[in-house]
């Protein structure tokens, strides 16, 4: 008789062949214009959408009835990292283990901002999904343009080529960058460099406080895959 770390593992091996409606990663800026309260709310706003009755009623009412979900913190070219590794969310004490590991992970914050290295880590958490997806979507939030490494609109155009989305979730506070102010308002910046793709959109969050209800918004739509607007309030 199997031992129970074998059947587990066993038990995993099968989950990581299932379908899912969605392979969905979440990249997320810890950048240093990012201050722990902003930081706190930030992974406050995710951790609360994934678990969300209302999210989790969204995602078992997809075809396959679940998502599969990695979680990336990004800051300069330099770092790129997977915080919560590939999880298959299909009811809601999959949603609440998810969001209990996210609170266990402790924060790094490093400086600069490079949105084409986010959207390479994205490409690269993307081919090593477990997971058979009918879609494929990069979710990028975070509250500067790039200023790390090479620019954000090849990375783009490379994902958009292979079929990924790319959706925005902009973050409108009240201070530039490291003191400089960006070279274009970041709701623009993210409409004209970073999103793309069948379907994408953005959803703009107008201060870190609001960030939660934004995350909410683009996950149920995100979950749906339901055309829209390139741009929601």
């Amino acid at each position: 008789m199997a031992g129970p770390i074998l059947m587990a593992a066993a038990g995993r091996a099968a989950r990581a062949e299932e379908p899912v409606d969605v392979a969905l990663v979440l990249a997320v800026d810890v950048s240093r214009s990012i201050d722990e309260d902003e930081a706190r709310l930030q992974r406050e706003g995710y951790r609360q959408a994934v678990s969300d009755p209302v999210v989790v009623r969204a995602i078992q009412t997809g075809m396959m009835g679940a998502i599969g979900l990695c979680y990336i913190e990004w800051a300069g070219i330099e770092y790129q990292r997977v915080i919560v590794p590939w999880s298959r969310i299909g009811d809601q004490a999959d949603a609440d283990a998810w969001a209990a590991t996210l609170a266990q992970t402790p924060r790094s914050s490093l400086s600069w901002t490079s949105l084409s290295g986010a959207l390479r880590a994205g490409r690269a958490a993307l081919a090593e999904c477990p997971f058979e997806a009918t879609r494929r979507v990069i979710d990028v939030s975070g509250d500067g343009v790039n200023n790390s490494g090479p620019p954000a609109e090849p990375e783009r155009d490379r994902l958009v080529a292979e079929g990924v989305t790319i959706n925005g979730l902009p973050i409108i506070n009240d201070r530039p960058t490291f003191g400089r102010q960006p070279p274009m308002p970041l709701d623009l910046y993210y409409q004209d460099a970073v999103i793309g793709g069948v379907g994408a959109f953005m959803i703009v969050a107008e201060d870190f406080e609001s960030f939660g209800v934004a995350v909410k918004r683009k996950l149920i739509r995100e979950i749906a895959g339901l055309e829209a607007p390139a741009r929601l309030g």
